[in-house]
């Protein structure tokens, strides 16, 4: 909450019934781009390590056809050639239904291995299958990160009678008289029969549920004897309840198994580190000695990276500080940003484009992104971004330095299922820009995305900006890129260094014909066609060749 990061508590806003806007907080400090220093430079004398690449490896509409820890292992040759470094896999352990997406998490100790909830393999495989998916990527450099729920519990064996109290679904602080409930609160896990943890669940672990099984009543109730969670997001008075058997995470059982089970973990699957879910909804401090007990006792390299949902970049900040810098978030504000400027077309300000994202505030702990599963079309939390501002999007997190890492999704490179999928994958989604465009500028990630930078955003419809390159990437090769949310071609002066003048640089995309050549000051006049992004770089650039051929 606010006051737990020090930080001054707005007025709580009033909910009107079906209006979501109400429920976010409304921001304290706003920091433009321009608190970033431009140009941004690097020394060229300095190390210049590759850029990392996280890849979201999944959609929600996959089918639970228990196919996809093989369908990844198939594609990480590809995704290594990609620059990718990290692959973001989806929750592997056992689900409450056989087709959840592990969300609706039933048994950590389950990755597929057992006889529960009427399945083996999970949605996504077997256990067999995840092990060689993880070794696999590790052959091939890649970090896999493992989604890990830690905030509930769902599809119990057997309910237990709880004295609860109701909260008021709109405001939790608000509650009314003690009563008797029928909550589904007991796993004996019956399937795996306790093999790697002899923990039973119980009513004691929980701190509230939303289902009284007796009157068949839907609700929020809080347990007699436990208390939600101070230091949880402020959100409907106080966020800690979610979904589902909601963790007591200061239960000593609760917390000693979810220590004991990342190691557990550890042990099992080549991992690079987590992604953790809906951070928001539980103990700030219970996640702090989490992570630093990972970093101390199982892994000291694993990268964390937290889904908190909020467009407030200061308070995330603030989290980040809170952690001691051991944890990375996604950047909300950054995808909000895009899904407003580009559904407004040209009438969307680009300059406005990085206004308080989160890679402003904290750049080395921001994790971008342009769709996930999350905000994908039919999700709760859709953030729709127009179809002709992708690859603009794509090219702005992908090709900028002092960035964050960005994630490609999924379905950006291999297509969706869609919200109804069809047996004969006649309702398929086919990829942003065909698939074509964003594999080549991961590529341009990765091999000309180096050097000092220089920003130009200086027109609404038309912003741009430079990478000057280094010694120890791809020769010195650098890159232009220019976007414009404008139906008319555009173009944008820029500098690009005088160690290339006399280069003659191409559109990587081929969206724009023509060429530039570079003066003897190392300037050119870049242009972009119509509502689009050109991404110029030397024609005879190292690996230039190989990029122009690739296909998916």
């Amino acid at each position: 909450m606010s006051a737990y990061l020090n930080l001054r508590t707005p007025a709580h806003p009033s909910h009107s019934p079906g209006d979501s806007s109400s429920l976010l907080r409304p921001n304290r400090t706003r920091r433009p781009l321009s608190h970033l220093p431009n140009p941004h430079l690097h020394d060229p004398l300095q190390p210049c390590p590759v850029n990392p690449t996280i890849f979201q490896s999944f959609e929600w509409y996959i089918p639970p056809d228990h196919a996809h820890w093989r369908r990844l292992s198939s594609i990480l040759p590809t995704l290594a050639t990609l620059g990718v470094s990290k692959i973001w896999i989806p929750p592997a352990c056992k689900a409450a239904r056989p087709e959840g997406n592990g969300y609706d998490i039933y048994d950590l100790y389950d990755l597929g291995e057992f006889n529960q909830k009427g399945t083996v393999a999970t949605k996504w495989g077997s256990k067999a299958e995840l092990v060689q998916l993880t070794e696999k990527a590790k052959q091939h450099g890649m970090g896999v990160l493992f989604d890990a729920v830690l905030n509930h519990k769902a599809g119990a064996e057997f309910s237990e009678e709880v004295v609860a109290v109701r909260c008021d679904p709109a405001d939790r602080r608000v509650e009314g008289q003690k009563e008797v409930i029928t909550a589904w609160t007991g796993w004996d896990f019956p399937g795996r029969g306790g093999v790697h943890s002899s923990m039973k669940w119980g009513k004691e672990c929980f701190a509230g549920i939303d289902w009284d099984g007796a009157k068949r009543k839907k609700g929020v109730w809080r347990f007699e004897g436990k208390e939600w969670a101070r230091d949880v997001d402020e959100e409907l008075g106080n966020y800690d309840y979610l979904m589902f058997a909601d963790l007591d995470h200061r239960h000593p059982p609760v917390r000693e198994d979810l220590f004991r089970w990342a190691g557990w973990l550890k042990a099992q699957l080549r991992l690079g580190g987590m992604r953790l879910d809906a951070i928001k909804h539980y103990s700030f401090e219970f996640l702090r000695d989490f992570v630093r007990y990972v970093h101390r006792h199982v892994d000291p390299e694993w990268f964390f990276v937290g889904e908190y949902w909020r467009e407030d970049s200061e308070f995330l900040a603030r989290f980040v500080e809170f952690m001691h810098h051991r944890i990375s978030l996604f950047d909300v504000q950054l995808v909000s940003n895009f899904s407003r400027i580009s559904l407004l077309e040209e009438k969307g300000d680009l300059r406005e484009v990085f206004d308080d994202a989160l890679v402003v505030w904290k750049p080395n702990n921001a994790v971008t992104f342009v769709v996930n599963h999350d905000t994908q079309k039919g999700q709760s939390l859709e953030t729709p971004v127009a179809p002709f501002f992708i690859p603009v999007a794509y090219a702005l997190i992908l090709l900028r330095a002092n960035a964050g890492v960005p994630c490609v999704f999924y379905s950006d490179l291999y297509g969706s299922f869609g919200q109804h999928p069809k047996p004969d994958h006649s309702n398929f989604i086919p990829p942003a820009s065909g698939g074509v465009v964003i594999p080549k500028m991961m590529l341009a990630r990765q091999r000309w995305a180096y050097g000092s930078q220089y920003d130009y955003f200086d027109a609404p419809n038309c912003v741009g900006f430079t990478r000057l390159g280094h010694a120890s990437q791809s020769g010195g090769a650098g890159l232009a890129v220019v976007v414009t949310n404008g139906w008319e071609f555009a173009s944008k002066k820029m500098f690009v260094g005088e160690q290339h003048a006399g280069e003659v640089w191409t559109d990587l995309l081929r969206w724009c014909p023509g060429q530039v050549v570079i003066d003897g000051k190392g300037w050119g006049e870049f242009p972009v066609a119509v509502r689009s992004v050109s991404v110029w770089v030397n024609r005879r650039a190292q690996e230039r060749e190989f990029v122009d051929g690739f296909v998916l």
